[in-house]
Protein backbone atom coordinates (compact mmCIF):
# COMPACT_ATOMS: atom_id res chain seq x y z
CA UNK A 1 0.00 0.00 0.00
CA UNK A 2 1.37 3.44 -0.89
CA UNK A 3 2.31 5.41 2.22
CA UNK A 4 2.26 8.81 0.59
CA UNK A 5 -0.96 10.83 0.76
CA UNK A 6 -1.13 13.70 -1.70
CA UNK A 7 -1.51 17.06 0.02
CA UNK A 8 -2.33 20.50 -1.26
CA UNK A 9 1.13 22.09 -1.23
CA UNK A 10 0.63 24.36 -4.23
CA UNK A 11 -1.88 26.99 -5.28
CA UNK A 12 -2.09 28.97 -8.50
CA UNK A 13 -2.49 32.67 -7.80
CA UNK A 14 -2.49 34.18 -11.31
CA UNK A 15 -2.17 33.07 -14.93
CA UNK A 16 -1.25 34.55 -18.30
CA UNK A 17 -1.92 31.84 -20.88
CA UNK A 18 -0.16 28.78 -19.49
CA UNK A 19 2.34 30.86 -17.50
CA UNK A 20 1.34 31.02 -13.88
CA UNK A 21 2.23 32.62 -10.57
CA UNK A 22 1.85 30.19 -7.72
CA UNK A 23 2.61 29.65 -4.07
CA UNK A 24 4.50 26.58 -2.90
CA UNK A 25 3.95 25.64 0.73
CA UNK A 26 6.87 23.91 2.48
CA UNK A 27 7.86 23.13 6.04
CA UNK A 28 10.24 26.09 5.98
CA UNK A 29 7.99 28.69 4.45
CA UNK A 30 5.85 29.57 1.46
CA UNK A 31 7.56 30.53 -1.79
CA UNK A 32 6.26 32.34 -4.85
CA UNK A 33 6.70 30.65 -8.18
CA UNK A 34 8.12 30.76 -10.80
CA UNK A 35 11.17 30.35 -8.59
CA UNK A 36 14.89 29.98 -9.27
CA UNK A 37 16.77 27.80 -6.78
CA UNK A 38 20.56 28.22 -6.41
CA UNK A 39 22.53 24.96 -6.42
CA UNK A 40 24.42 24.03 -3.25
CA UNK A 41 25.58 20.48 -3.92
CA UNK A 42 27.83 20.09 -0.89
CA UNK A 43 25.66 22.05 1.56
CA UNK A 44 26.96 25.35 0.22
CA UNK A 45 26.34 27.55 -2.80
CA UNK A 46 29.84 28.17 -4.08
CA UNK A 47 31.50 31.46 -3.09
CA UNK A 48 28.64 32.70 -0.96
CA UNK A 49 26.98 32.05 2.40
CA UNK A 50 23.48 31.77 3.80
CA UNK A 51 23.42 35.36 5.08
CA UNK A 52 24.02 36.70 1.57
CA UNK A 53 21.58 34.22 0.05
CA UNK A 54 18.89 35.50 2.39
CA UNK A 55 19.88 39.10 1.63
CA UNK A 56 19.38 38.68 -2.12
CA UNK A 57 16.01 37.00 -1.60
CA UNK A 58 16.79 33.33 -2.27
CA UNK A 59 14.05 31.10 -0.91
CA UNK A 60 14.83 27.48 -1.79
CA UNK A 61 18.32 26.11 -2.37
CA UNK A 62 19.52 22.67 -3.47
CA UNK A 63 21.62 20.01 -1.80
CA UNK A 64 22.76 16.66 -3.22
CA UNK A 65 21.88 13.67 -1.10
CA UNK A 66 24.47 11.32 -2.61
CA UNK A 67 27.45 13.63 -2.11
CA UNK A 68 26.34 14.58 1.41
CA UNK A 69 25.90 10.93 2.33
CA UNK A 70 29.52 10.32 1.24
CA UNK A 71 30.92 13.44 2.90
CA UNK A 72 30.45 14.54 5.60
CA UNK A 73 28.29 11.45 6.08
CA UNK A 74 24.85 11.03 7.59
CA UNK A 75 26.24 10.61 11.11
CA UNK A 76 27.50 14.19 10.99
CA UNK A 77 24.19 15.48 9.62
CA UNK A 78 22.34 13.67 12.42
CA UNK A 79 24.53 15.37 15.02
CA UNK A 80 23.25 18.71 13.76
CA UNK A 81 19.62 17.60 13.56
CA UNK A 82 19.37 17.86 9.77
CA UNK A 83 20.72 19.73 6.77
CA UNK A 84 19.13 23.09 7.68
CA UNK A 85 20.98 23.25 10.98
CA UNK A 86 24.19 21.85 9.49
CA UNK A 87 24.46 24.66 6.95
CA UNK A 88 22.71 27.38 8.93
CA UNK A 89 19.89 27.90 6.44
CA UNK A 90 16.36 28.72 7.57
CA UNK A 91 14.79 28.72 4.12
CA UNK A 92 13.65 25.84 1.94
CA UNK A 93 15.88 23.00 0.79
CA UNK A 94 15.32 20.63 -2.11
CA UNK A 95 17.56 17.56 -2.21
CA UNK A 96 18.40 15.70 -5.39
CA UNK A 97 18.10 11.95 -4.98
CA UNK A 98 21.42 10.97 -6.52
CA UNK A 99 19.76 10.20 -9.83
CA UNK A 100 21.84 12.85 -11.54
CA UNK A 101 24.96 10.86 -10.67
CA UNK A 102 23.50 7.98 -12.67
CA UNK A 103 24.15 10.25 -15.65
CA UNK A 104 27.22 12.24 -14.64
CA UNK A 105 29.25 9.37 -13.14
CA UNK A 106 28.73 6.89 -15.95
CA UNK A 107 32.30 5.64 -15.77
CA UNK A 108 31.98 5.11 -12.03
CA UNK A 109 28.65 3.32 -11.77
CA UNK A 110 26.97 0.01 -12.47
CA UNK A 111 23.21 0.24 -12.83
CA UNK A 112 20.54 -2.44 -12.52
CA UNK A 113 16.88 -2.75 -11.62
CA UNK A 114 17.67 -2.92 -7.90
CA UNK A 115 19.66 0.32 -7.85
CA UNK A 116 22.95 1.81 -8.92
CA UNK A 117 26.39 0.95 -7.55
CA UNK A 118 28.36 4.20 -7.50
CA UNK A 119 32.08 4.59 -6.90
CA UNK A 120 32.74 7.93 -5.22
CA UNK A 121 34.99 10.29 -7.22
CA UNK A 122 36.04 11.76 -3.86
CA UNK A 123 37.40 8.77 -1.96
CA UNK A 124 36.71 5.67 -4.07
CA UNK A 125 34.10 4.30 -1.67
CA UNK A 126 31.22 2.30 -3.12
CA UNK A 127 27.52 2.76 -2.43
CA UNK A 128 24.60 0.70 -3.73
CA UNK A 129 22.08 3.50 -4.07
CA UNK A 130 18.55 2.08 -4.11
CA UNK A 131 15.25 3.98 -4.07
CA UNK A 132 14.80 2.98 -0.44
CA UNK A 133 18.28 4.17 0.58
CA UNK A 134 17.77 7.46 -1.27
CA UNK A 135 14.59 8.04 0.73
CA UNK A 136 16.38 7.16 3.98
CA UNK A 137 19.22 9.56 3.18
CA UNK A 138 16.85 12.39 2.34
CA UNK A 139 14.76 11.70 5.43
CA UNK A 140 17.93 12.09 7.51
CA UNK A 141 18.83 15.29 5.68
CA UNK A 142 15.25 16.39 6.49
CA UNK A 143 14.96 18.56 3.39
CA UNK A 144 11.66 20.20 2.49
CA UNK A 145 11.40 18.70 -0.99
CA UNK A 146 12.59 15.17 -1.72
CA UNK A 147 13.25 13.86 -5.23
CA UNK A 148 12.67 10.22 -6.16
CA UNK A 149 15.62 8.19 -7.40
CA UNK A 150 15.49 8.14 -11.19
CA UNK A 151 17.51 6.74 -14.07
CA UNK A 152 18.62 9.70 -16.18
CA UNK A 153 19.66 8.75 -19.74
CA UNK A 154 21.88 10.82 -21.97
CA UNK A 155 20.80 12.53 -25.20
CA UNK A 156 22.89 10.02 -27.16
CA UNK A 157 21.10 6.99 -25.69
CA UNK A 158 19.09 4.82 -28.07
CA UNK A 159 15.33 4.46 -28.02
CA UNK A 160 15.64 1.08 -26.30
CA UNK A 161 18.03 2.43 -23.66
CA UNK A 162 15.76 5.40 -22.99
CA UNK A 163 12.71 3.14 -22.72
CA UNK A 164 14.51 0.96 -20.17
CA UNK A 165 15.49 4.03 -18.12
CA UNK A 166 11.92 5.40 -18.22
CA UNK A 167 10.47 2.07 -17.03
CA UNK A 168 13.12 1.84 -14.32
CA UNK A 169 12.36 5.42 -13.25
CA UNK A 170 8.67 4.55 -12.88
CA UNK A 171 9.40 1.41 -10.87
CA UNK A 172 11.82 3.28 -8.65
CA UNK A 173 9.24 6.02 -8.12
CA UNK A 174 6.78 3.40 -6.91
CA UNK A 175 9.36 2.06 -4.49
CA UNK A 176 10.07 5.56 -3.19
CA UNK A 177 6.37 6.05 -2.52
CA UNK A 178 6.09 2.73 -0.73
CA UNK A 179 9.09 3.49 1.45
CA UNK A 180 7.84 6.97 2.28
CA UNK A 181 9.50 10.10 3.68
CA UNK A 182 9.04 12.26 6.78
CA UNK A 183 5.49 13.49 7.23
CA UNK A 184 6.32 17.13 6.50
CA UNK A 185 8.49 16.42 3.44
CA UNK A 186 7.15 16.89 -0.09
CA UNK A 187 7.96 14.13 -2.59
CA UNK A 188 8.44 14.91 -6.28
CA UNK A 189 8.54 12.41 -9.16
CA UNK A 190 10.80 12.86 -12.19
CA UNK A 191 9.63 12.23 -15.76
CA UNK A 192 12.27 10.79 -18.06
CA UNK A 193 12.23 9.35 -21.59
CA UNK A 194 15.40 10.67 -23.19
CA UNK A 195 14.95 12.62 -26.41
CA UNK A 196 11.95 10.57 -27.57
CA UNK A 197 8.54 12.23 -27.67
CA UNK A 198 6.39 9.16 -27.01
CA UNK A 199 8.55 8.00 -24.10
CA UNK A 200 8.46 11.47 -22.55
CA UNK A 201 4.68 11.59 -22.78
CA UNK A 202 4.23 8.05 -21.45
CA UNK A 203 6.57 8.64 -18.51
CA UNK A 204 4.74 11.82 -17.51
CA UNK A 205 1.30 10.23 -17.89
CA UNK A 206 2.20 7.18 -15.80
CA UNK A 207 3.77 9.17 -12.99
CA UNK A 208 0.81 11.57 -12.97
CA UNK A 209 -1.41 8.73 -11.80
CA UNK A 210 0.59 8.43 -8.59
CA UNK A 211 0.10 10.62 -5.47
CA UNK A 212 3.20 12.82 -5.73
CA UNK A 213 3.28 16.38 -4.45
CA UNK A 214 5.05 17.68 -7.54
CA UNK A 215 6.55 16.58 -10.83
CA UNK A 216 9.91 17.29 -12.42
CA UNK A 217 11.09 17.24 -16.01
CA UNK A 218 14.43 15.46 -15.90
CA UNK A 219 17.05 14.41 -18.42
CA UNK A 220 16.91 17.52 -20.61
CA UNK A 221 19.31 20.44 -21.12
CA UNK A 222 22.08 17.85 -21.25
CA UNK A 223 23.54 18.77 -24.63
CA UNK A 224 20.64 18.22 -27.02
CA UNK A 225 19.74 21.12 -29.37
CA UNK A 226 18.02 23.99 -27.59
CA UNK A 227 14.87 23.80 -29.72
CA UNK A 228 14.59 20.10 -28.89
CA UNK A 229 14.80 20.92 -25.20
CA UNK A 230 11.86 23.28 -25.60
CA UNK A 231 9.82 20.84 -27.70
CA UNK A 232 10.32 17.86 -25.39
CA UNK A 233 9.58 19.97 -22.33
CA UNK A 234 6.30 21.06 -23.90
CA UNK A 235 5.38 17.42 -24.57
CA UNK A 236 6.18 16.48 -20.99
CA UNK A 237 4.42 19.42 -19.36
CA UNK A 238 1.25 18.80 -21.37
CA UNK A 239 1.00 15.35 -19.77
CA UNK A 240 1.56 16.53 -16.18
CA UNK A 241 -1.22 17.62 -13.79
CA UNK A 242 -1.88 21.35 -13.83
CA UNK A 243 -2.66 21.50 -10.11
CA UNK A 244 0.85 20.39 -9.06
CA UNK A 245 4.13 22.31 -9.20
CA UNK A 246 6.28 21.52 -12.25
CA UNK A 247 10.04 21.61 -11.90
CA UNK A 248 12.56 21.73 -14.77
CA UNK A 249 15.78 20.23 -13.45
CA UNK A 250 19.00 21.97 -14.47
CA UNK A 251 17.61 24.96 -16.37
CA UNK A 252 18.95 28.36 -15.48
CA UNK A 253 19.58 30.72 -18.36
CA UNK A 254 17.14 33.61 -18.85
CA UNK A 255 16.39 32.47 -22.42
CA UNK A 256 15.43 28.99 -21.29
CA UNK A 257 13.53 30.01 -18.17
CA UNK A 258 11.34 32.61 -19.88
CA UNK A 259 10.21 30.12 -22.53
CA UNK A 260 9.58 27.30 -20.07
CA UNK A 261 7.56 29.60 -17.81
CA UNK A 262 5.37 30.29 -20.83
CA UNK A 263 4.68 26.53 -20.99
CA UNK A 264 3.63 26.40 -17.34
CA UNK A 265 6.87 25.39 -15.59
CA UNK A 266 7.17 26.71 -12.03
CA UNK A 267 10.58 25.77 -10.61
CA UNK A 268 14.15 25.95 -11.88
CA UNK A 269 17.66 25.26 -10.64
CA UNK A 270 21.03 25.64 -12.30
CA UNK A 271 24.70 26.39 -11.82
CA UNK A 272 24.36 29.01 -14.56
CA UNK A 273 24.76 32.22 -12.48
CA UNK A 274 27.36 30.90 -10.05
CA UNK A 275 29.58 29.18 -12.59
CA UNK A 276 29.52 32.20 -14.88
CA UNK A 277 30.56 34.33 -11.90
CA UNK A 278 33.56 32.14 -11.13
CA UNK A 279 34.69 32.53 -14.73
CA UNK A 280 34.34 36.31 -14.72
CA UNK A 281 30.97 36.73 -16.44
CA UNK A 282 28.22 38.98 -15.11
CA UNK A 283 24.53 38.77 -15.96
CA UNK A 284 22.94 42.09 -16.90
CA UNK A 285 19.75 43.30 -18.53
CA UNK A 286 21.82 44.02 -21.62
CA UNK A 287 23.33 40.54 -21.79
CA UNK A 288 26.35 38.70 -20.49
CA UNK A 289 29.39 40.81 -19.68
CA UNK A 290 32.96 39.45 -19.54
CA UNK A 291 34.54 41.43 -16.74
CA UNK A 292 37.99 40.03 -17.63
CA UNK A 293 37.98 41.95 -20.90
CA UNK A 294 40.76 44.55 -21.12
CA UNK A 295 38.22 47.24 -22.02
CA UNK A 296 37.09 47.35 -18.40
CA UNK A 297 40.52 48.07 -16.91
CA UNK A 298 39.72 51.77 -16.49
CA UNK A 299 35.92 51.58 -16.46
CA UNK A 300 34.68 53.40 -13.36
CA UNK A 301 31.04 52.38 -13.83
CA UNK A 302 29.35 49.50 -11.95
CA UNK A 303 28.36 46.30 -13.70
CA UNK A 304 24.88 47.72 -14.17
CA UNK A 305 24.01 51.34 -13.41
CA UNK A 306 20.43 50.69 -12.27
CA UNK A 307 21.24 47.61 -10.19
CA UNK A 308 20.63 48.02 -6.46
CA UNK A 309 22.80 45.06 -5.38
CA UNK A 310 25.66 45.58 -2.92
CA UNK A 311 28.27 44.98 -5.61
CA UNK A 312 26.96 47.54 -8.08
CA UNK A 313 26.47 50.06 -5.29
CA UNK A 314 30.09 49.82 -4.15
CA UNK A 315 32.46 48.53 -6.85
CA UNK A 316 33.49 49.52 -10.37
CA UNK A 317 34.06 47.26 -13.35
CA UNK A 318 37.68 48.40 -13.16
CA UNK A 319 38.04 46.98 -9.64
CA UNK A 320 36.34 43.71 -10.55
CA UNK A 321 38.55 43.42 -13.62
CA UNK A 322 41.59 43.89 -11.36
CA UNK A 323 40.44 41.13 -9.00
CA UNK A 324 40.11 38.62 -11.83
CA UNK A 325 43.36 39.79 -13.40
CA UNK A 326 45.14 39.05 -10.10
CA UNK A 327 43.14 35.83 -9.61
CA UNK A 328 41.70 37.08 -6.33
CA UNK A 329 38.86 34.92 -4.96
CA UNK A 330 36.97 38.08 -4.03
CA UNK A 331 36.22 38.66 -7.71
CA UNK A 332 34.23 35.46 -7.92
CA UNK A 333 32.53 36.16 -4.60
CA UNK A 334 31.33 39.58 -5.74
CA UNK A 335 30.15 38.37 -9.16
CA UNK A 336 28.36 35.43 -7.53
CA UNK A 337 26.45 37.89 -5.35
CA UNK A 338 25.57 40.06 -8.34
CA UNK A 339 24.52 37.17 -10.59
CA UNK A 340 22.29 35.56 -7.96
CA UNK A 341 20.79 38.97 -7.20
CA UNK A 342 20.09 39.33 -10.93
CA UNK A 343 18.35 35.94 -11.03
CA UNK A 344 16.12 36.80 -8.07
CA UNK A 345 15.15 40.12 -9.69
CA UNK A 346 14.60 38.32 -13.00
CA UNK A 347 12.16 35.85 -11.44
CA UNK A 348 10.36 38.70 -9.68
CA UNK A 349 9.98 40.48 -13.02
CA UNK A 350 8.53 37.32 -14.53
CA UNK A 351 5.98 36.98 -11.73
CA UNK A 352 4.99 40.63 -12.01
CA UNK A 353 4.64 40.40 -15.79
CA UNK A 354 2.30 37.41 -15.50
CA UNK A 355 0.16 39.26 -13.02
CA UNK A 356 -0.01 42.55 -14.94
CA UNK A 357 -0.32 41.02 -18.42
CA UNK A 358 3.07 42.18 -19.80
CA UNK A 359 4.67 38.74 -19.98
CA UNK A 360 4.91 38.72 -23.80
CA UNK A 361 6.77 42.02 -23.75
CA UNK A 362 9.22 40.78 -21.14
CA UNK A 363 9.77 37.58 -23.10
CA UNK A 364 10.69 39.55 -26.24
CA UNK A 365 13.11 41.72 -24.26
CA UNK A 366 14.83 38.71 -22.70
CA UNK A 367 15.15 36.78 -25.96
CA UNK A 368 16.49 39.86 -27.73
CA UNK A 369 19.38 39.84 -25.27
CA UNK A 370 19.88 36.19 -24.26
CA UNK A 371 18.32 34.23 -27.11
CA UNK A 372 20.75 34.94 -29.93
CA UNK A 373 21.99 31.40 -30.36
CA UNK A 374 25.00 31.29 -28.07
CA UNK A 375 24.87 27.98 -26.24
CA UNK A 376 26.41 29.48 -23.10
CA UNK A 377 23.58 32.03 -22.99
CA UNK A 378 20.87 29.42 -23.52
CA UNK A 379 21.72 26.99 -20.77
CA UNK A 380 24.49 25.47 -18.72
CA UNK A 381 24.14 21.75 -18.26
CA UNK A 382 25.70 18.64 -16.85
CA UNK A 383 27.56 17.89 -20.05
CA UNK A 384 29.87 20.83 -19.41
CA UNK A 385 30.08 20.62 -15.62
CA UNK A 386 33.35 21.35 -13.85
CA UNK A 387 35.60 18.27 -14.05
CA UNK A 388 32.53 16.22 -15.10
CA UNK A 389 32.57 14.43 -11.76
CA UNK A 390 29.00 14.98 -10.70
CA UNK A 391 29.70 17.93 -8.41
CA UNK A 392 27.72 20.33 -10.47
CA UNK A 393 27.50 23.59 -8.56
Amino acid sequence: MLQKEQRSCFEIVSKFGEARVGKLHTNHGDYETPVFMPVGTNANVKLTDTMRLKEIGAGIILGNSYHLAVRPGLDVIRLHGGLHQFMGWKGGILTDSGGFQVFSLRKLRDIGDDGVLITSPVDGSKMLLTPELSMEIQSTLNSDIVMVLDHCPGPEDSYTESMVSAKRTYNWAMRCLKHGVNEHQLLFAIAQGGVYEDLRKLSAEQLSQLPFDGFAIGGLSLGEPFEKTLYLTQITVSALPSENPRYFMGGGSPALIIQLVEMGVDMFDSVFPTRLARHGAALTWKGRLNIKSARFKRDLQPIEENCDCFVCQNYSKSYLHHLFDRKEVLGGILLTYHNLHFMMKFMNKIRNSIEDGTFKTLKREVLDVYGKGKKADLYVDAAISDNNNGRYN
